[in-house]
């Protein structure tokens, strides 16, 4: 690779924001795919393993809070090595720290915050990084960009399962350190590539100016819902499939969030494709009928192939929430900067936390039913096409 390209051109910027979403893939999909081993093999009961991922996403959730002043005292390219360096250390943790701590789920816990405060703040610059890049047709390059979580996704999902079939399950930590190359490799890249301004210091707006636009509170919801909506269904597809409909590990790594994946990153290549044609909000709304629906045959309809049909479509119809959310928040709030990215992130990971902690719940109050989880679940689409529809409806901007 020409060092001097590297340098001076922004589509390496471009390139490293897509891997790291792939290790934003990385860190919030490969635990899950462990779920019923870390059940088998720790002791742990369903609740406690919900408490994994509500500890990743609240971590994170804290990260973009700490974000809306960090990240513009120490820069981008700080924060993006930074970001990498935990998210690295954090999966080498899963590996190591269970037996070193001599207490497996306080070193899944301790290794959750670390790789979350690499998600977190993955999460804030990425999308700003990549909207101050000289690119045309903004709306299609931040969905194109967040196309790249899902096809991170789909590579830890198959790439997992492949592993696992020719290796054994047993050997699950060796994979923890080879995911976390990705992370430090990155690390590295975003060391040498071009960053561009985001928006001039004294020209964005504080969290204080963002907080009495009511405009603004509506992208906070919208972000809730779209963070829910989609966690909720990929963090238990596996074990849902596993469990509620018996089938083998493999197949249901394959049929619950590989395909639920494959068809939310295919929404957003397809939609940056066709920004043009496609009216975001229209589509968002089109969008949120479909996943109230898809919700309804998995949860609801107690048969395995209209369940995997539910999985899927439902990756496909969240796919456009969270960059068509912050697409139209840019629009509408053009000079928000790092505190409306940092904002807005706090709000997505925050209902990435809460989709997931309320299905693990309501299923172990319901005798480790996760269709009933699923099915109170429901009301974050729900939410987000009541928030869709104001704010198609809303004539001003705050």
């Amino acid at each position: 690779m020409n060092a001097l390209k590297v340098r001076t051109r922004y589509e390496h910027t471009i390139y490293a924001c897509y891997i790291g979403f792939i290790t934003q893939a990385i860190i919030n999909n490969f635990a899950p795919l462990l779920f019923l081993i870390f059940q088998s093999s720790y002791g742990l009961t369903l609740d406690r393993i919900t408490l994994i991922t509500t500890t990743n996403f609240l971590v994170q959730l804290l990260v973009d809070l700490i974000s809306t002043k960090l990240v513009d005292k120490i820069g981008y390219r700080v924060s993006a090595v930074c970001a990498h360096f935990f998210s690295g250390i954090g999966l080498l943790g899963m590996a190591f720290l269970p037996d070193l701590t001599g207490n497996a789920y306080t070193g899944l816990i301790v290794s959750a915050v670390l790789y979350a405060i690499g998600g977190g703040l993955n999460e804030v610059i990425m999308s700003p990084i990549v909207e101050a890049c000289p690119t045309e047709k903004k709306e299609a390059a931040m969905s194109l960009l967040h196309s790249f979580y899902c096809w991170g996704h789909v590579g830890v999902v198959l790439l997992s399962t492949a592993f696992f079939a020719l290796f054994g399950i047993s050997n699950w930590k060796i994979l923890a350190c080879i995911w976390a190359i990705v992370p430090f490799a990155n690390l590295v890249y975003f060391t040498q590539v071009p960053l561009y301004p985001i928006v001039d210091g004294d020209k964005g707006l504080s969290v204080k100016a963002l907080f009495s636009k009511r405009i603004f509170w509506f992208f906070m919801l919208l972000m809730v819902c779209a963070g829910a909506s989609e966690q909720a269904m990929s963090q238990w597809s596996s074990a849902f499939a596993e469990s509620g409909l018996k089938v083998s590990k493999a197949t249901g790594d394959l049929a619950g969030p590989c395909t639920f994946a494959v068809l939310m990153g295919t929404a957003r290549a397809v939609y940056g494709k066709y920004s043009d044609h496609l009216p975001l909000k229209k589509v968002m709304i089109i969008s949120s009928v479909l996943c109230i629906v898809s919700y309804s045959l998995a949860a609801l309809t107690g048969n395995a192939v209209l369940a995997f049909i539910g999985c899927a479509l439902c990756g496909f119809s969240v796919g456009i929430f969270w960059p068509g959310t912050f697409s139209i928040a840019v629009k509408r709030l053009p000079t928000g900067g790092t505190a409306m990215y940092a904002l807005m992130a706090l709000a997505g990971d925050f209902g990435c936390s809460a989709g997931p902690t309320l299905v693990g719940f309501v299923a172990s109050a319901n005798d480790g039913r996760l269709s009933a989880g699923l099915s109170a679940a429901m009301i974050f689409p729900v939410l987000m096409l009541a928030g869709l529809m104001t704010l198609k409806k809303a004539r001003n901007t705050g």
